[in-house]
């Protein structure tokens, strides 16, 4: 496991750069994730992904399905794909903080 520097915090993360604790995500931390991934700025919209994503998995402790993540951000495959060019289980959920998901994101 490699340690890496996101949010002025170092952080553990796995090969894949995923965070291993979700506690130490913040916005900071987000914003420093999502330059890993080709992000350089966090607009709205990124950001109603990153809040659904989180809030979904802290109540479940697991991803949210894709087609679930369309319906709850209102946002079209396409557009989650145009705001997270490395899709929504290796960007967007890198960025929100979630650990690296297992099942169909």
């Amino acid at each position: 496991m490699a340690t890496l520097n996101l949010g002025g915090k170092d952080i553990d993360i796995d090969e894949d750069g995923f965070i291993q604790d979700p506690s130490v995500w913040d916005e900071a931390v987000a914003a420093d994730l999502a330059k890993t991934e080709g992000v350089d700025e966090l607009t709205d919209e990124h950001w109603v992904v990153v809040n659904y994503l989180r809030e979904y998995y802290l109540e479940y402790e697991i991803a949210p399905m894709i087609r679930k993540l369309c319906r709850g951000t209102g946002f079209k495959l396409k557009k989650i794909y145009d705001l997270f060019p490395s899709g929504p289980a290796k960007g967007a959920c890198k960025v929100a903080g979630l650990p690296k998901p297992t099942g169909c994101v």
